[in-house]
Order: structure tokens, then sequence, then C-alpha cells
């Protein structure tokens, strides 16, 4: 799959070429048009399927990096609906282990999601403003 840009700067996949004409989709909408080949430039800073990607809000990819299952994805739902939980209530409340738990939210924090918080001066998790962002988005699909 390349990646070209027109004279506007506007990104876009390469679908079909032909001698004068290049077929191409806006990854964005997923209009496909025909543009000519004169005013299109090749991208090489890029591949295709990370444009492709360009399509979903950031925040969506984000929580679909750092989720990896059912489980994962529902502890983050729960820290989005709860807004801060003390990792003692986190313990108590979900079927996971101290070191799962720990596992989940390490990477929910290197990914942005959640971010440390105190909870009657208890160590908890908050979820973020990206966090709930995309959890919204995906909610209203």
């Amino acid at each position: 799959m390349r990646t070209v840009r027109d004279e506007h700067g506007r990104t876009f996949l390469v679908v079909k070429e032909s001698g004068e004409s290049t077929l191409v989709r806006d990854p964005e909408t997923g209009a496909e048009e025909f543009r000519p080949n004169e005013r299109l430039t090749t991208v090489d800073d890029g591949s295709g399927l990370a444009v492709a990607a360009g399509a979903v809000p950031p925040a969506v990819r984000r929580i679909l990096s750092a989720t990896h299952d059912d489980r994962s994805l529902g502890l983050l739902v729960e820290l989005v609906d709860r807004e801060a939980v003390a990792v003692r209530d986190l313990l108590a409340d979900y079927d996971l282990c101290e070191s799962d738990l720990l596992g989940l939210l390490t990477e929910f924090r290197a990914a942005g999601l959640v971010e440390e918080a105190r909870i009657a001066g208890e160590r908890g998790y908050a979820a973020t403003a990206l966090a709930a962002e995309g959890i919204e988005l995906l909610r209203a699909e």
C-alpha cells in the first residue's frame, strides 16, 4: 500500500494507478476518487497501514493498543466510570491477583490512560481525560 499527498498536503492511500490518474482513498472518510498523477507525490515517511489507522480517533487507538482482552478493557471501563479507585478496592472488587492488576495498571499508565491518585489517604488510580474520551467514543459506536 502506497501513500501519496496532494498539492494541499492531504494524505491518501493509493488504490489503483493508471497512466494519467490514480484512484486514491481518503483514510479519514474512506471516500475514493481519481486524482491526476501530476498532482500527487509519494510519501516515504510512513506506512500505508499507519496512515489508514489515522482514521480512528487517537484516544481509541491508544485504548486498542493498551487493552489486550475483555478483562483489561473492562478494568479500564471501570476506572473511567468510577473516576478514582483505591488499589485495595480494585483488588477486592475484581478477580485480579495483585501482580496482574499491577501489570495492567502499569500498561495503562505508560499509555497515558490512568494516573496515580490518593483516595482517602490510600494509593489508587484514576482514569485520564484521554481514557474517558476513548471509552466515550467506543460506547457511541
